[in-house]
């Protein structure tokens, strides 16, 4: 019998959701650690938006938002604690201006920023330290995500990576 719901597919996820793009030996090795990878490839592969001295900001590939930022450090590191005072500096300002950028280019109202540290506090890559900056806007906890356990992206990465590096400072 049908539920009278519309289905909209995001089989983009069912990548991460399965771990099917899970390097052999996971993430706790560089090699296999995308955001040890990110800054190496070529800007129609990467979705680094902006890069430091020592940290970069990278769009996160399975947003929770639209214009979902991650801010890393170039450093292999896995907690807070290990990182310099350098890349604890830079880290903050990225912070920073990833959201006066996001909310430049698509009028946030909002953020949630935060790092889960390990594992068993929710962090899908334990081995890499990195920032979340989630841009939030009235309402955007609709029905889709809180019902249909489904959230819609309006706009591809590779755009999204494309306004944000133009609005980026230099």
């Amino acid at each position: 019998m049908a539920d009278g719901l519309e289905r909209l597919w995001t089989p983009h996820r069912m990548t991460y959701i399965s771990g099917e793009d899970r390097p052999e030996g996971g993430y706790e090795r560089p090699a296999g650690c995308p955001f040890c990878r990110a800054p190496g490839l070529a800007p129609e592969e990467s979705l680094v938006v902006a890069r430091g001295e020592h940290v970069f900001a990278v769009l996160n590939l399975y947003p929770y938002n639209p214009g979902h930022l991650l801010v890393c450090p170039y450093r292999h590191v896995a907690d807070y604690t290990e990182l310099d005072l350098a890349e604890t500096t830079e880290l903050a300002a990225f912070t920073q201006t990833a959201m006066r950028v996001v909310r430049k280019v698509s009028n946030a109202h909002g953020f949630n920023l935060g790092m889960n540290q390990g594992g068993v506090a929710g962090a899908g890559i334990a081995a890499h330290l990195h920032q979340h900056v989630v841009p939030r806007w009235g309402g955007d906890a609709n029905f889709m995500p809180v019902i249909g356990q489904t959230k819609v992206l309006p706009q591809l990465l590779t755009d999204t990576r494309d306004l944000f590096t133009r609005a980026w400072p230099t």
